[in-house]
């Protein structure tokens, strides 16, 4: 406000502003926003928040709320100071990378449904990140279209998990075991949203990630390289997960006595699946929307506030 005398966000993106007051905005910005999409290495406070929350407030948490933060980069950070985040772009890209495979590995090795969800969200808001800071249409795009499609895709499967907590009250892996005995129809949906979460084509969860990594390609070819191993790890913990949950033999007794689920919960998940089926399906009306706005901003942020 003191060098541009307006609050306008639209005036700020015109503002034009030296080396050092850009880099010292893009940290501001960045300690913000890293925080909240989350970022690694400040990514620890969203398993716990997952495991503490209730199931309604994990959904809004994962679909919703994380990105808060991705739209603060695109709306904030890329226009108001385009020559330092271009600056800083490989510290953001190399970050990115780190969420999208360690964050990975991690979600491998849990025991807790819902952590393994919100392992599962970082590494996925990972592409996010790569996405906007390639500085290419086919990676910005494929980031927005993987905000929206986490959002579906999350928020579905912290909904299948809260099913199961509200009749089991364990969110323990090794608690469950052959599922689809007594819950047929919820372990169906329960598969389709696990297979979004892998990225399975046809499904809201391929599109923005294969965006994002043809996106990092033309970048780069060893960070589409790179970004491309979150597939195979996505697809590891996730069927996994799966796995043990829904097959086998019945072990226990309060999985014995499960009843599948009811007309109001079978209605919200067909309207998940709706939305995960046809994002995946049918995503140009979502790059069409956006193609102007990814066109303009990418104009935006080519051009220097230097001169």
């Amino acid at each position: 406000y003191k060098s541009g005398g307006s609050f306008q966000i639209l005036d700020w993106h015109k503002l034009p502003l030296a080396a050092t007051p850009q880099a010292l905005l893009f940290g501001a910005f960045f300690a913000a926003f890293a925080v909240k999409v989350p970022m690694w290495p400040v990514h620890t406070w969203l398993p716990d928040a997952h495991v503490e929350a209730p199931t309604g407030g994990s959904i809004v948490l994962a679909a919703i709320m994380l990105k808060l933060g991705c739209y603060g980069f695109l709306r904030f950070m890329l226009p108001i100071v385009p020559d330092a985040s271009h600056q800083f772009a490989p510290v953001v890209i190399t970050l990115s990378l780190i969420a999208v495979i360690y964050i990975g590995l991690v979600a491998m090795v849990q025991q807790d449904m819902k952590k393994l969800v919100a392992y599962s969200s970082i590494a996925h808001m990972g592409f996010v990140t790569l996405g906007f800071f390639i500085f290419n249409e086919l990676g910005i795009a494929g980031g927005i279209v993987q905000m929206i499609s986490h959002g579906f895709v999350s928020g579905a499967m912290f909904m299948s998990i809260g099913v199961l907590y509200d009749r089991v009250h364990s969110r323990e892996i090794a608690a469950y075991g052959g599922v689809v005995n007594t819950m047929p129809k919820f372990a169906a949906f329960a598969l389709l949203f696990s297979m979004a979460n892998c990225g399975l084509p046809g499904t809201a969860g391929f599109v923005g990630e294969w965006m994002v990594i043809l996106g990092a390609v033309e970048y780069d070819f060893l960070i589409g390289l790179l970004s491309a191993t979150a597939l195979i790890f996505g697809a590891a913990y996730t069927l996994w997960m799966y796995k043990r949950v829904y097959f086998g033999e019945v072990t226990n007794d309060n999985v014995r006595g499960l009843t599948d689920i009811n007309a109001r919960e079978f209605l919200i998940l067909a309207v998940l699946a709706a939305a995960v089926l046809w994002m995946g399906i049918q995503p140009k009306p979502f790059t069409d929307a956006m193609h102007v706005s990814v066109t303009e901003l990418l104009k935006h942020v080519a051009q220097s506030k230097l001169n």
